[in-house]
């Protein structure tokens, strides 16, 4: 039985430790980041000896591929794609044709994906930026309403989807009024509960129908102002399950991230404590890895439930797609800004 965790790895091959440790821990699934990729066929062999270590070739992998500066795959052997904040520019002046860009920017990073065997993209974010935020969300936004961020958010997750990649929205139940980046230090969110219902989780309850979220190191201090979502069983029950009703496997953010306090073991116990189905470890250092994975339980019951219906939502190939056509549109409307889209 699979362990409930997600992990990373150093390098763009693995070492003999590395795969020894996945061969017996076997997680759920692998992330990959910029450290992992370097040519299209390095990147293929990593995920195929990825999935061997734990004899499962349906084994999710993921990777960070959003757009603008969060984006692991990069030139020159993959497409450049733009800030998703181009996608709403565009459709505040034609909301069809913003639609219409954000889910073919998505459906060709999912052939980019699919194309490596990558199968799982974390993205799209449905944060909803606030004034005077942090900018770590900032252009990543797809609008600046909750009605708009749903919008193009669904196109994206609809484009990736029609790929064969599983979309992850991102970071539910909102880090967007966040005045620190939980990547460094602990955001405190102090807005009314109904404020934040009618903005913040409004966007991830339109897409409560996706297959994976991910969860944000935001402490939420109208529903629990000691802890933050990630380890939040009020957060999780009450605006997660709650709230915005989503009913899909819930993945942690990554446990390195400074927002969070306390060993590696003890991030993860309190994580899967307060409802995550799988804890995510993103920067494949061994001894901290080797904590979560003595700390992390077995994906079992609701969760492994969850976790295969996930699968399923990306089982079948690809939808028909000329992608040389579409590539060279998306192309010529980016390098005019979408002007002419």
């Amino acid at each position: 039985m699979s362990k409930a965790a997600i992990f990373g790895c150093a390098g763009p091959t693995l070492s003999a430790d590395e795969a020894a440790f996945f061969r017996r821990a076997d997680p759920w699934g692998f992330i990959l980041f910029g450290r992992n990729i370097e040519t299209p066929d390095e990147v293929r062999a990593l995920v195929r000896d990825l999935r061997e270590t734990v004899g499962r070739p349906d084994a999710p992998v993921l990777v960070d591929q959003e757009g603008g500066r969060v984006a692991r795959l990069r030139p020159p052997h993959w497409r450049r794609y733009p800030p998703v904040r181009a996608f709403a520019e565009l459709a505040a002046r034609d909301l069809e044709s913003g639609c219409e860009m954000a889910w073919l920017g998505a459906r060709l990073i999912a052939h980019d994906l699919h194309g490596l065997g990558i199968s799982v993209d974390c993205a799209p974010v449905l944060d909803v930026p606030a004034p005077g935020a942090h900018d770590i969300i900032g252009d990543r936004a797809y609008g600046e309403t909750a009605a708009m961020v749903a919008l193009l958010g669904r196109a994206a997750a609809d484009g990736l989807l029609a790929g064969g990649i599983a979309p992850v929205i991102k970071h539910i139940p909102g880090h967007g009024r966040a005045g620190a980046d939980s990547h460094e230090a602990l955001p405190v969110v102090r807005a009314p509960l109904a404020e934040l219902e009618a903005v913040d989780f409004a966007a991830f309850a339109e897409l409560a129908d996706m297959p994976i979220a991910m969860t944000a190191h935001v402490v939420f201090a109208a529903i629990d102002p000691d802890r933050p979502a990630t380890l939040s069983r009020r957060v999780i029950a009450q605006a997660v399950r709650g709230t915005i009703s989503f009913k899909g496997l819930l993945v942690s953010d990554d446990l390195s991230m400074r927002a969070l306090t306390g060993g590696l073991g003890e991030r993860a116990a309190l994580a899967q404590a307060a409802g995550c189905d799988v804890v995510l470890h993103c920067n494949g250092d061994p001894r901290e890895m080797a904590d979560v994975a003595e700390a992390a339980g077995a994906l079992e019951g609701e969760a492994a439930a969850r976790a295969a219906a996930a699968l399923a939502r990306v089982a079948q190939p690809p939808e028909s797609f000329d992608q040389e056509t579409s590539a060279r549109r998306f192309d010529a409307a980016f390098e005019t800004g979408f002007a002419s889209a």
